[in-house]
């Protein structure tokens, strides 16, 4: 039984997408119009990264996060990126304002030293566990997340 789920939309990421997949569906087409000057497997080829770079991009498009007895879990997207947090483990929970150069996606700061998961805007929940590691899940309701944490670790 789930307690708590949100879904966050990347606005801006889902756009960056969109313009990615009308500049090389551009590109595709301007360059079946000329001579065929490379061979069918470098064709291949740049049509194969550029569908895996429109993959990886929408697989940051949102982020969902739920709780349920035992787990917190992330996950981006379609499922591909996802990670789970033992609630038993958590020791501390805070709302946090994340710096505009900490970036969007999953990121690991050096200073101070965490983990950072987010799509969009600087809103987030800070979460250390026992082992002293500490983690940010960006969200655009900090207070319902910090809530539900909170509601179930009784810290």
């Amino acid at each position: 039984m789930t307690s708590y789920k949100h879904t966050q939309i990347g606005y801006l990421l889902l756009f960056a997408t969109l313009a990615v997949l009308v500049l090389f569906t551009w590109v595709q087409m301007t360059a079946r119009a000329e001579p065929l000057s490379v061979d069918s497997g470098t064709n291949f080829l740049v049509t194969a990264v550029m569908g895996l770079i429109l993959f990886i991009l929408a697989s940051f498009a949102t982020l969902i996060v739920s709780i349920d007895e035992k787990y917190l879990q992330i996950k981006f997207g379609y499922g591909i990126f996802k990670k789970k947090f033992l609630l038993s483990e958590m020791v501390s929970t805070k709302q946090v304002k994340n710096h505009w150069y900490y970036g969007w996606g999953i990121r690991l700061w050096l200073w101070p030293k965490m983990w950072i998961y987010n799509v969009s805007g600087f809103d987030a929940v800070e979460i250390i566990m026992k082992n002293g590691k500490i983690y940010r899940i960006g969200t655009d309701d900090p207070n319902a997340l910090e809530t539900a944490i909170k509601q179930i670790t009784c810290f």
